[in-house]
C-alpha cells in the first residue's frame, strides 16, 4: 500500500468542498473490533487491498476531528485532512492486530505526526528545532499565549517567560526565541484565513477566552482511550467477576451486596472478595494497555 489514497476513496481538491468531502466520509461505517481485527489480519498477511480500503474509510472521520484541532495555524484545514489522511495509511500499513490495540488508538499518533510535520514545513521557520520539547513548545505557544492575554507581536512578559516554560518544560530562553520567530513569521500570517472560506483570522484565536480546539480535542481523545481501555481491559475478566464489577462500580446505580449475593447464592462477603479481586486485575491490565499505548506514542 502506498501513502496516496486510492481513487476509490474521497478525497479533496478542487472540485470537491469540504462540506461535501465531511458528507462523504460520514456515510463509511464505524468497523466492530472483529470487522477490524479481521481485516487488520487479511492486510497484514495477504496484503489485501480491499482490507486496507475498509480500514482507511473508517477512519477519516478520526483524521478530519484531529485536523480540526490545528486550524489555528492559518492553513486550509482541506490540506491538514488531506496530510493526516497519509499519516493514516502510514498506521494501517504498519497495524499490528495482534498487540491488542484499536486502530484508532495506534493511528492517531501517525495522523497528528503527518500533520504536524507539515505545519512546520509550511511555516518555514529557520532553526525551527526537531526535537520533542521543541515541537511541544511551537504547537502549544500560541495557547498558552492566548491564556495568558499575551497577545501582542513583541516580547513577552519576563512573567508570562517563566509560566510557560514550567508549564511545557522548556528553557525560558527556548520560549523568548521561539516567539520571536513566530512573531516574524513563516509563510503564515497573522492575519491569514482561518477558514477555507476567507471568514476570520488566525490572530482571533489568540484572543478565545474558551478552551482552545486542540485542548477540547486532546480531552476527548483521552476520554475515548480510557474508555477504549477500560472496555478491552474488562473482557479479561471472567463473567461473573466482569458482571460483579460492573454491577458495582461502573452503573448509575449499583447493585448492593445483598443484592448480587442472592443472584448468585454466595455470601455477601463472598461477592466483596469478588470484587475486590475483579478490580484489582482490572487496574493490572488498565496499566499493562496504558504503558503499551505509550510505547506506540514514544
Amino acid at each position: 500500500m502506498t501513502t496516496n489514497l486510492p481513487q476509490s476513496i474521497p478525497a479533496l481538491g478542487p472540485d470537491v468542498s469540504l462540506n461535501r468531502y465531511l458528507a462523504e466520509i460520514r456515510k463509511f461505517p464505524i468497523l466492530s473490533p472483529e470487522e477490524e481485527y479481521m481485516l487488520a489480519k487479511r492486510w497484514q498477511e495477504h496484503q489485501d487491498p480491499e482490507a486496507a480500503k475498509k480500514l482507511v474509510t473508517s477512519h477519516l472521520r478520526l483524521v478530519a476531528k484531529i485536523a480540526m484541532g490545528y486550524r489555528g495555524y492559518g492553513l486550509p484545514l482541506s490540506e491538514l485532512i488531506s496530510e493526516g489522511n497519509i499519516g493514516l495509511m502510514q498506521g494501517v500499513k504498519k497495524f499490528e492486530p495482534d498487540r491488542g490495540f484499536r486502530l484508532a488508538t495506534y493511528a492517531m499518533w501517525w495522523i497528528k505526526a503527518a500533520i504536524q510535520e507539515y505545519i512546520l514545513r509550511s511555516w518555514s521557520l529557520v532553526k525551527i528545532g526537531t526535537t520533542a520539547a521543541q515541537k511541544k513548545l511551537f504547537f502549544n505557544l500560541r495557547r498558552m499565549k492566548g491564556k495568558l492575554e499575551a497577545i501582542d507581536d513583541g516580547d513577552l512578559h519576563p512573567d508570562d517567560v517563566r509560566k510557560i516554560a514550567q508549564d511545557l518544560g522548556v528553557s525560558e530562553e527556548d520560549v523568548i526565541s521561539m516567539n520571536r520567530r513566530m512573531a516574524k513569521g513563516g509563510d503564515t500570517s497573522l492575519n491569514a484565513p482561518l477558514r477555507d472560506d476567507g471568514e476570520g483570522e488566525w490572530q482571533d484565536w489568540l484572543t478565545d477566552e474558551g478552551p482552545a480546539q486542540d485542548e477540547v480535542l486532546a480531552e476527548a481523545e483521552e476520554a475515548d482511550i480510557r474508555h477504549e481501555l477500560l472496555r478491552e481491559a474488562l473482557m479479561t475478566l471472567n463473567e461473573r467477576e466482569r458482571h460483579i464489577l460492573t454491577q458495582r462500580r461502573l452503573v448509575d446505580e449499583p447493585q448492593t451486596l445483598e443484592e448480587l449475593s442472592a443472584q448468585y447464592g454466595v455470601s455477601r462477603e463472598r461477592i466483596r472478595q469478588i470484587e475486590v479481586r475483579a478490580f484489582e486485575k482490572l487496574q493490572k491490565e488498565m496499566v499493562r494497555l496504558s504503558r503499551e499505548r505509550k510505547l506506540i506514542e514514544a
